[in-house]
C-alpha cells in the first residue's frame, strides 16, 4: 500500500495532499530561493496523529521534514528537490491550552502563529516578548526550534530564555512530555534544550509551555541620530546602566539601511530633520507606577549635550511608534525589492566588537567588492548584525552569485577572527551548513553528531540540514 494511503488512515483523505496545486506553498520558501518537491504534505490535527505519522514513516524508513510558518531564512523547512520527502506541517495544531495570569505561564501548541500567542497573552494583562518581523505568520514551534531571537533579545532572552517546558515527537514516533511549567528544577539533564534550536533534526515539537510577563502599562520609543556607530555602542552602554532592566530593544541602522527603506517605500520618512551617519531605534516599558517618560527625556538630554545624539525624536502617538518600527521592519522587504537575491549574513560579535567588526566589514567591501553595496542593520543590544550585500545595478546574475559567495567567505572570515558567529539567529539550514561544518570543532560535531544517531539514528528527520 502506498504511504499516502497509510498516512490518510491516519489523519485522514482531505489533509494528506499529494496534487501540484495544493503542494506549491509547501515546497518553496518564502523568499522563493529554494524549491523542492514534496512525496506529499500531511496536516496531523493533534500530538496522537504526528506520533502515528512518525511510527509509521519510521518504520517505513520514509524521510519527514517538520514546517511550521514556513518563514525561516535557511532553507530548512521546505522539502529536497529530490521529491523523497514527506512535509509533515503543524498548521493545524494550533489550541492554546491554558494560561496562567497569576503564574504567568501559558501552553500552546507548536501551530500556533506567534502573532495569536502575544495577543492572547495581552487579553488576560501579560505580555509575551518575542517579537520578530514575521509574526503574522511563523509559528510557535518553529520559533522554539530555530531559538528565534527578534528585537526583544536585550531584556527578554531568545526563545531558549522563554521556554519552560515540550512536548516532543520523537522520530521513532515516541512521546516525550516534558510540558512543566516549574521555573526551578534541577532534576536530571534539562532534556527540553536539546531541541531548542535543533531545527527539527532531532523531534518534532508540538507544544510549549511559556514564560509570560507583567503587561507593560508604559511604552515609550526614540528614534535618533548619531555620529557613529562607536557612538552608538557608547549610549548602549549608558542606556542600560541610566533606563536599567526599562530597556527592551536597541537597533542600529546605518546610514546606507536608511536610504534604502525611505528610498524604496516613500511612506516611510526620516523622522529627523538632519541626516545622520547611524540611527538607534531604542525602546523602553515599564508596568507599574514608575513615570517613565521624564527618565527617558533626562537620559536623552545628557546624551545630546554629550555629543552622542545629534538629534532625535520621541513618539507622542501609537502611529508614530508604529511609523519608527516600519522603517525598520520594512528593510527586509525592501532588500527583495531592490535585488529579489541578494547575500544575508546574520552574524553576531562581542558587543564591544561590533563597531569595529561593521568598520573592518566596510573597509574590506571597499577595497575588495566595490561592485557591491552592503546594508547594515541589527540588534546592537546582542552583538547581532545582519551584514547584507545587494549588487550594483551593472552586475550580471551569474557574476552576481560568484560574488556572493566571494563576498560571504571574507564576511565569515571576518567574524572569525572577531570571535563571533556566523548564525545569531536564523539557524543553519542547509545554506549555512557548510561554512558551519568548516568552522565548528570536531568535538563539538562529534557531540552532535552522537544525539543525532541517538535520536534519530535512520537519519529520518530533516536530513540534510545543519548536519
Amino acid at each position: 500500500m502506498p504511504i499516502q494511503e497509510e498516512l490518510a488512515a491516519i489523519v485522514g483523505d482531505a489533509h494528506v495532499l499529494t496534487a501540484a496545486d495544493s503542494l506549491s506553498r509547501y515546497e518553496t520558501d518564502w523568499k522563493g530561493w529554494w524549491t523542492g518537491r514534496a512525496l506529499a504534505v500531511v496536516r496531523p490535527a493533534d500530538t496522537a496523529e504526528v506520533a502515528a505519522v512518525m511510527r509509521l514513516c519510521h518504520e517505513r524508513g520514509q524521510p519527514v521534514v517538520p514546517m511550521g510558518g514556513n518563514t525561516g531564512l535557511v532553507e530548512a523547512a521546505p522539502p529536497s528537490q529530490a521529491g523523497d520527502e514527506i512535509v509533515l506541517s503543524l498548521e493545524r495544531l494550533n489550541r492554546i491550552r491554558s494560561l496562567d495570569a497569576v503564574g504567568f505561564t501559558m501552553v500552546v501548541e507548536a501551530g500556533c502563529i506567534l502573532q495569536s500567542v502575544s495577543d492572547a497573552a495581552l487579553e488576560a494583562d501579560c505580555f509575551f516578548p518575542l517579537s520578530l518581523g514575521a509574526r503574522g505568520s511563523c509559528q510557535i514551534g518553529g520559533n522554539v526550534s530555530t531559538n528565534a531571537g527578534g528585537v526583544n533579545v536585550l531584556r527578554w532572552g531568545m526563545m531558549r530564555d522563554l521556554v519552560l517546558g515540550l512536548e516532543v515527537v520523537l522520530p521513532d514516533g515516541r512521546i516525550w512530555d516534558g510540558l512543566g511549567l516549574l521555573r526551578k528544577d534541577n532534576t536530571g539533564y534539562d532534556l527540553k534544550q536539546l531541541f531548542i534550536g535543533a531545527e527539527g533534526t532531532l523531534g518534532i515539537v508540538t507544544a510549549a509551555s511559556l514564560k509570560l510577563f507583567p503587561r507593560p502599562t508604559q511604552l515609550e520609543t526614540a528614534f535618533l541620530g548619531l555620529p557613529s556607530a562607536e557612538a552608538a555602542l557608547t549610549l548602549f552602554g549608558r542606556a542600560r546602566r541610566d533606563l536599567c532592566d526599562l530597556l527592551g530593544a536597541y537597533e542600529l541602522i546605518t546610514r546606507g539601511a536608511m536610504d534604502l527603506t525611505i528610498g524604496t517605500f516613500p511612506e516611510n520618512r526620516d523622522p529627523l530633520s538632519t541626516p545622520a551617519e547611524c540611527y538607534v531605534l531604542l525602546q523602553t516599558s515599564v508596568s507599574g507606577g514608575l513615570d517613565l517618560r521624564p527618565r527617558l527625556e533626562s537620559f536623552l538630554e545628557r546624551a545630546m549635550e554629550d555629543g552622542l545624539v545629534l538629534d532625535g525624536a520621541l513618539a507622542e502617538s501609537e502611529g508614530q511608534r508604529a511609523a519608527f518600527w516600519r522603517i525598520r521592519e520594512d528593510l527586509v522587504d525592501a532588500q527583495y525589492r531592490v535585488a529579489p537575491v541578494h547575500l544575508r549574513t546574520d552574524v553576531s560579535v562581542p558587543q564591544v566588537k561590533l563597531a569595529d567588526f561593521i568598520a573592518a566589514a566596510d573597509a574590506e567591501m571597499a577595497k575588495h567588492f566595490p561592485d557591491l553595496r552592503p546594508i547594515t542593520y541589527g540588534h546592537v543590544g546582542d552583538g547581532n548584525v545582519h551584514y547584507n550585500v545587494l549588487p550594483q545595478p551593472h552586475l550580471t546574475e551569474p557574476v552576481t552569485a560568484h560574488r556572493y559567495e566571494e563576498c560571504e567567505t571574507m564576511l565569515f572570515d571576518l567574524t572569525a577572527r572577531f570571535q563571533g558567529s556566523i548564525s545569531a539567529e536564523h539557524g543553519i539550514g542547509r545554506t549555512k551548513r557548510h561554512a558551519f561544518l568548516d568552522i565548528t570543532p570536531e568535538i563539538e560535531l562529534s557531540l552532535m553528531r552522537g544525539l543525532k544517531q541517538l535520536l534519530d539514528p535512520k537519519g529520518l528527520l530533516s536530513p540534510g540540514r545543519v548536519l
